[in-house]
């Protein structure tokens, strides 16, 4: 079991309508303490992929397993208890609730799975210290800079001590110094373990960033390359080592 990806989807396919489908038979694995890539452009089911692994849609065929759960069977309520415990989300345009205090909103999460209030408050004071953010915890989200906002939502997405977290388009909303600085963030808790999902169209940040760059393009996996941190692998399209069963 200790072998096992984390992340494991097997000739999986999401069709909405007639048309050519959104997702096309990718079957593809993500190990524990992986920092991957997801990279395409509009259209290429890169949201699609990311709604899939958060529970938030169903395949049509194939099935999609994260962190030993067939995300793919789960019920409405299965998928909500399944995104508590397992899934930290950090989205471009934040989704902090303007009428909390930072500090709150990193609560959020930890109160809608039970946690008392006690315990929530240690665990978010603590997150917001490490992310350099305590000092900001009684201010409101509209007071903040747009890095130190996605900063906030970095912490309220480690809340739960997620096993996955989805960072989908996390630098798009914010200038080149708060980018840089949100880049960084992601590289130290990549470094700590946590495993990382990027969904973005930018392939620098996907070279400088994950270790491994999957791109799709009209919903199949075109190449999965192992960056060299200067985005030379990806731009050449050379499919350099895969780890076992990453592509089929």
């Amino acid at each position: 079991m200790t072998n096992a990806p984390l992340i494991d989807l097997r000739d999986t396919t999401k069709k909405y309508d007639d048309g050519p489908p959104a997702l096309a038979g990718v079957t593809l694995s993500v190990a524990s303490g992986e920092c991957v890539a997801i990279l395409g452009h509009s259209g290429s089911g890169k949201s699609t992929l990311l709604n899939l692994i958060a529970g938030l849609d169903r395949p049509s065929s194939g099935s999609v397993t994260v962190d030993g759960t067939r995300v793919d069977r789960l019920g409405e309520a299965g998928s909500a208890k399944y995104r508590r415990a397992s899934i930290g989300m950090i989205f471009q345009f934040f989704n902090l609730l303007d009428d909390l205090t930072v500090l709150d909103n990193v609560m959020v999460p930890a109160q809608l799975a039970g946690m008392g209030k006690g315990e929530a408050k240690r665990r978010a004071v603590e997150l917001l210290g490490s992310l350099g953010m305590d000092r900001h915890a009684k201010a409101y989200p509209q007071r903040l800079s747009g890095g130190q906002r996605q900063r906030v939502a970095v912490a309220r997405a480690l809340m739960n001590k997620p096993a996955l977290l989805l960072a989908d388009e996390p630098t798009g909303a914010l200038d080149s110094s708060s980018a840089e600085d949100v880049r960084r963030l992601l590289l130290d808790l990549n470094g700590e373990g946590q495993t990382i999902l990027l969904v973005t169209h930018d392939v620098q940040l996907a070279a400088s960033t994950a270790r491994r760059t999957i791109e799709l393009v009209d919903g199949a996996v075109e190449r999965d390359v192992i960056n060299d941190g200067r985005g030379a692998g990806l731009a050449a399209g050379t499919p350099t080592t895969r780890p076992t069963g990453a592509v089929g």
